[in-house]
């Protein structure tokens, strides 16, 4: 019987173990079991509204989460670097990056620090002719040929002197007045000056330079701003009343500039300056600048 019963045991588990073989070869193919299968977990979440990857907008980097209803290319749109790759510069506007360099068009440190100089206002900015001073023009003798400067100008007999030059290319002088240590002088030389891109910025440069001559604190009002002619080359001359003071009394000198444009040179400088104590020799200023050659 023991043996029987063993025998009986055996095929029952036979049987259990073909049904459980049966079960899992018909479940394998069946699509229902797949369906349930639950989904494998994702690192990023996918936008919906994210542009296609056609249209040529960046994907996001792995890893980053998207925000939603925002794509990647209206994010770049309001990113405040621009769209083309360049990187923006605090406070600097577009207007500002297509503008041409600084200092383009620079003024001559000269003439800005001349242009700034209270002694000495700005010129005319119409042309304005040299009037008659009054008085009687001395008797001239010949001209004065400064061929270091490239100019010739009147030689003035009795009244004005032949004087040293130096530091100047030539020099004549008028007597000393008594009681006064000012008195007319005319000279000519090249340009003392950095020469400027016009000839009238820089006879105005040159004519600041004069007050060197002038008692100390004198200013400049302008009489006279014009182009004019010497001989066959051109020039601009300059007319201006010189104001000082003098032992506490306010004093003024008629004065004049012609700078010349002179041929493989440096422009030339007649510089002539008569004070109001030998007013009486003011029309020779009219004389000299009408006399200017150029060699």
């Amino acid at each position: 019987m023991r043996v029987v019963y063993r025998a009986i045991a055996v095929a029952a588990g036979v049987v259990v173990l073909g049904a459980g073989a049966t079960v899992v070869l018909l479940n394998r193919d069946d699509p229902a079991a797949t369906a349930a299968a639950p989904p494998p977990h994702s690192a990023a979440v996918v936008v919906p509204s994210a542009a296609p990857a056609s249209s040529g907008a960046a994907a996001p980097a792995a890893g980053a989460v998207a925000t939603p209803g925002l794509s990647p290319l209206s994010s770049a749109l309001s990113s405040p670097v621009a769209s083309t790759g360049a990187s923006a510069t605090p406070g600097t506007t577009a207007s500002a990056a297509s503008s041409p360099a600084a200092g383009a068009d620079a003024v001559d440190p000269a003439l800005a620090a001349a242009l700034k100089d209270p002694r000495v206002p700005a010129l005319p900015k119409n042309s304005r002719r040299l009037r008659s001073l009054p008085g009687r023009a001395a008797a001239t003798h010949g001209l004065v040929k400064d061929r270091r400067s490239g100019i010739a100008l009147p030689r003035f007999t009795k009244t004005w002197a032949l004087a040293k030059p130096a530091p100047f290319a030539s020099r004549q002088l008028l007597p000393k007045v008594k009681g006064a240590s000012y008195r007319g002088m005319l000279v000519s030389c090249p340009v003392p000056i950095p020469e400027q891109k016009t000839l009238r910025d820089t006879a105005f440069l040159a004519a600041r330079w004069t007050l060197n001559h002038h008692p100390s604190g004198a200013t400049i009002t302008w009489t006279a701003s014009q182009p004019f002619k010497a001989g066959k080359r051109e020039g601009w001359l300059l007319g201006y009343t010189v104001h000082y003071t003098l032992k506490g009394k306010k004093r003024v000198s008629a004065a004049a500039l012609a700078l010349v444009d002179v041929p493989e040179k440096k422009p030339a400088v007649v510089f002539v300056t008569i004070p109001d104590s030998q007013k009486k020799r003011w029309h020779d200023i009219n004389k000299v600048m009408s006399s200017v050659k150029a060699l």
